[in-house]
């Protein structure tokens, strides 16, 4: 199932448009591909089975689908919660990574668009670019499975524009205009132990711990009302630590508190940074600690941090990729 494109019309308006919350939301509102989600891709057995490798990954626009799911191809993987993901985009060739990374990886997918990106992005991208234009503009979150959907979701963190309307606390980047929101892909799929709830989700960077608490309330609340009573591993890039002012203490973050509270454990999270220099965003220096797993009412364990860097010494990511694996209790 395909999502409808967004006309040059409606783009021209967008950019002409004023920057206030109310205007932004309208165009949410108006624009069926920022409510709903691709689906795609073939599943290879019926159900996932009980003990499920997981793993989440912000693949930084996804430069390279297939060398991203050959990295990821000997893990043992049945579900991966990938951000970042680019779909139409010129930077990254005008296709669609999540497709190409499911096709490559034999898994069915959902993809949701965070960010209908109207520009070809930041200087360090445009090396990519071998256009003049996007094709369509997309760039979001997906998963990808070895086993069907029972039911999937497009779950926004907030709508009132924060890429899109300056603020005192944030000024949209000229080189990056676009409209859209955080958000998560949520998707019920059955194990042989019976259905879990997967979430990936990509929390806000250009802002303080206190949006990214109100994000993480939204979230939880949006959950519990498409899979009440279910188990539940989110998966993704929290931003924790990522703020303005710059300040990388992760443990910071109320959002933990709050998770914990509605019952979910960071335990399947292994210890470690998960940033690292890359094609895009070249900062030797800068380390963090921003990918994380959530979980409620499910047991396993962390299986580590995967580095983002190919053999032959390319970095795909500024992300490197936490894995988990887990089993319904």
């Amino acid at each position: 199932m395909d999502l409808p494109e967004i006309t040059a019309e409606q783009r021209d308006a967008i950019l002409s448009a004023p920057r206030t919350a109310e205007v932004h939301r309208a165009f949410m509102a108006d624009l069926p591909a920022m409510n709903g989600l691709e689906l795609g891709g073939t599943a290879q057995r019926e159900k996932l089975p009980a003990r499920i490798g997981v793993a989440a990954w912000n693949v930084e626009r996804c430069l390279f689908p297939e060398a991203s799911a050959a990295h990821l191809a000997s893990r043992g993987l049945d579900v991966i919660l990938l951000s970042e993901m680019d779909s139409g985009m010129s930077r990254t060739g005008q296709c669609n990574t999540t497709a190409e990374m499911a096709k490559a990886m034999g898994c069915t997918y959902a993809f949701g668009v965070e960010f209908f990106e109207m520009g070809l992005g930041g200087t360090t991208e445009r090396q990519f670019c071998q256009d003049d234009f996007n094709r369509l503009g997309w760039h979001g979150n997906s998963i990808l499975s070895t086993a069907p959907f029972q039911k999937t979701l497009l779950i926004r963190l907030d709508d009132a524009g924060h890429w899109f309307v300056p603020s005192d606390d944030y000024t949209p980047d000229p080189d990056q205009p676009r409209i859209g929101g955080r958000m998560a892909v949520a998707a019920v799929i059955d194990s042989e132990a019976g259905p879990i709830c997967f979430v990936s989700t990509h929390l806000e960077s250009n802002s303080g711990a206190e949006f990214r608490h109100a994000q993480t309330e939204v979230l939880l609340d949006a959950i519990d009302a498409f899979a009440p009573g279910m188990p539940v591993l989110i998966g993704g890039d929290l931003n924790t630590g990522n703020r303005i002012p710059p300040n990388y203490d992760w443990w910071d973050e109320t959002l933990f508190d709050l998770a914990e509270a509605r019952g979910y454990s960071k335990d399947l999270t292994s210890d470690g940074m998960t940033t690292r220099p890359s094609l895009i965003t070249p900062h030797p220096s800068r380390q963090m600690k921003l990918d994380w797993f959530l979980s409620r009412d499910l047991e396993g364990q962390a299986r580590g941090v995967l580095p983002s860097v190919e053999a032959s010494g390319r970095p795909l990511s500024d992300h490197d990729c936490v894995l988990c694996e887990v089993e319904r209790v």
